[in-house]
């Protein structure tokens, strides 16, 4: 429902009460051509988010928008106490992971880039020289993100782990370093290390993959 489909109704509604066939008939018909354009632009819409295979994550609001989904928000527990009792359930899996990490904004780093660079490239040539990344970089801080709502115990919470913005940027330096290795001759199957692939590509080349040679009589997987 566009901003100009929604007014049109009430031009046709008070043509209507007027009493006027001319305006009635005018009014019907822009309202008809405007919800004939607002359907097509639409269905562009929809369809650009199919358009390009490498990029999985306009495939996937292509189908939310189909489906007009909307995740509910998830919702919150005021116990004072359940910090405490994350931090031990989360203890269990890992007891050396650090409290936290260093609290440096990516802001900060962007606009001292210039003072900083000469000082990280240091640290990030001896942490390789050396093979020991340093424990100031190496710090998690876990979120906890609920995987459902209502949650009903501390397994319903997933853990997502923050590291520091600058560890970040020494393993994309490493990462691009190590792609620009990989032999032209690698599968086209090993998503990992390739631009635009994740394991969502291989759950959707997989689920195709099956779902086509299902279509033959006879089939399983």
């Amino acid at each position: 429902m566009t901003a100009k489909v929604h007014v049109l109704p009430k031009s046709r509604d008070y043509a209507f009460k007027a009493g006027d066939k001319d305006a009635l008939r005018t009014a019907r018909a822009k309202l008809s051509r405007a919800i004939r354009e607002a359907k097509r632009a639409h269905s562009q819409r929809i369809y650009s988010h199919f358009q390009s295979s490498g990029y999985t994550r306009r495939m996937w609001q292509g189908i939310q928008s189909i489906t007009n989904y909307r995740p509910s928000p998830p919702a919150c527990d005021s116990d004072a106490s359940l910090p405490d009792a994350l931090n031990s359930f989360y203890a269990r899996v890992n007891p050396r992971k650090a409290a936290g990490p260093d609290n440096i904004p990516g802001k900060v780093l962007r606009e001292c880039a210039e003072q900083l660079v000469d000082i990280f490239t240091d640290i990030f040539n001896i942490s390789l020289s050396s093979a020991v990344v340093p424990t100031c970089l190496n710090t998690t801080t876990i979120i906890p993100v609920p995987k459902k709502s209502p949650v009903s115990c501390l397994n319903d919470y997933r853990p997502v782990a923050l590291t520091p913005i600058i560890l970040k940027c020494f393993e994309r330096l490493i990462m691009r370093h190590i792609k620009n290795l990989l032999p032209p001759s690698l599968d086209p199957m090993q998503f990992a290390y390739h631009p635009n692939r994740s394991t969502d590509d291989a759950i959707s080349t997989t689920l195709h993959l099956a779902l086509r040679h299902l279509d033959n009589k006879d089939t399983y997987v």
